[in-house]
């Protein structure tokens, strides 16, 4: 029996079967240890985040660069996952972003792994991921032409358009001869109820983005390619309605 004993395996053997038998006296602890991993697991995919985190500093550059996020202004957003947004943290030059500017929120806009702080719009973007699973990304600028537009037009609610070729750029849009309206709301700093006044214009249906009223801009699209197109062309039809308005006056 000491022979036996004294041998490498057996030693083995004999730590195997008192691991056992102590799992067995203490089912709890067995418990508790099978679930360390998924309590270990990532909130989210962090090479995902630093991928989109490129993407959106990229392309907010762009946008810095044609004026259209003055004085720290707007937000930016991309869908991380099926519960997380990638969205630029409040109160940054968007011409100078690096990754760390960009921060991780819940569909209920809170801050997720990070004490920065999130615009306080937030809300504006994560109803539309809530909403729409398809939907990728989420702009909000604040160009002169977008905030002109949306003081001339607040009173009307919508700017009307009609006619034009880029109406082509809009995702369903076949033909120049259709009719938009771009929704104007008015401004409060009450999110909950201007994310509700959202919600009423979507569930009337199909729509690309909406004016806030002495404010800026939202589009969005299923990618970031596609979220630039309606936020271009937006841009490019509300100047010309503006060059028309004073035209015609």
């Amino acid at each position: 029996m000491s022979e036996v004993c004294a041998r490498p395996g057996a030693t083995a053997l004999t730590r195997v079967k008192s691991a056992t038998l102590h799992a067995n006296a203490d089912p709890g602890n067995a418990r508790a240890s099978a679930k360390l991993p998924a309590m270990n697991a990532p909130l989210y995919d962090t090479a995902r985040l630093h991928a989109l985190a490129d993407e959106l500093i990229a392309n907010i550059r762009e946008l810095a660069v044609a004026g259209w996020t003055p004085a720290t202004s707007s937000n930016f957003s991309q869908r991380l996952d099926d519960r997380h947004a990638a969205i630029t943290v409040s109160g940054r030059d968007k011409g100078r972003l690096t990754r760390d500017d960009i921060m991780v929120v819940d569909f209920d806009g809170k801050a997720v792994g990070s004490d920065h702080r999130p615009s306080a719009e937030t809300l504006l973007h994560t109803q539309l991921y809530r909403r729409f699973p398809e939907i990728g990304c989420v702009l909000h600028t604040h160009s002169h032409n977008q905030t002109v537009a949306s003081r001339l037009y607040g009173s009307a609610g919508k700017v009307h358009l009609a006619g034009y070729e880029l109406l082509k750029a809009f995702d369903g849009t076949r033909t120049h001869e259709t009719e938009l309206d771009l929704p104007v709301l008015p401004n409060t700093q009450d999110m909950p109820a201007l994310a509700a006044q959202v919600e009423t214009l979507l569930d009337a249906g199909t729509m690309w983005g909406y004016l806030i009223d002495g404010h800026g801009l939202y589009a969005w699209g299923r990618t970031m390619a596609e979220a630039r197109r309606h936020l271009d062309a937006f841009e490019f039809l509300l100047g010309c309605e503006l060059d028309l308005r004073r035209l015609r006056n």
